[in-house]
């Protein structure tokens, strides 16, 4: 195994640390299941030989998940943000996680079938909301405001006040 980094991430399943780690390689670049621990023995939620630990990364983030049992529950509270450079990368992992058993919600934020948060923020966006025109930035809030997938081409339109 690679030596792990002093701080890691890391995500308690029920069961689905593996299946999520090769999720994630699959879908994001500079990302890949690096080692995978299986239980030397029986515990409350499984049994000696069951996956214990994935040592995963996600864009090059280093996470560790945990099959812990279904005691902890993921929620908004963590979440990945993944940036994004235009508006076929964001349907990409969009839809990618939408369509693999997660759902939509507010604002480019979406859950995978895990239960774990992600949010899809083109750059657009981000630049949008920082922009140096205090109204540019309201419009472009308030376009965000009302979609759940961001749409690009919304938001510049809205930062030029069309």
């Amino acid at each position: 195994m690679n030596t792990l980094p002093k701080n890691t991430i890391c995500l308690m399943f029920d069961k689905g640390a593996e299946d999520a780690a090769r999720f994630y390689a699959a879908t994001f670049p500079d990302s890949e299941v690096r080692e995978v621990i299986r239980a030397p023995g029986d515990y409350p939620s499984g049994q000696q030989g069951d996956v214990l630990v994935v040592h995963f990364t996600v864009c090059g983030v280093v996470c560790m998940g945990i099959n812990g049992g279904s005691y902890f529950k993921h929620s908004e509270a963590f979440s990945f943000q993944i940036a994004t450079e235009d508006q076929e990368e964001t349907d990409r992992y969009w839809n990618a996680i939408v369509s693999n058993g997660g759902a939509e919600s507010e604002c480019g934020w979406c859950k995978d079938q895990w239960g774990v948060s992600w949010q899809i923020t083109p750059k657009v966006l981000t630049e949008a909301l920082s922009h140096p025109d205090p109204e540019a930035a309201g419009r472009a809030f308030s376009a965000m405001m009302t979609m759940q997938k961001i749409d690009v081409a919304a938001i510049e339109a809205a930062v030029r006040g069309d």
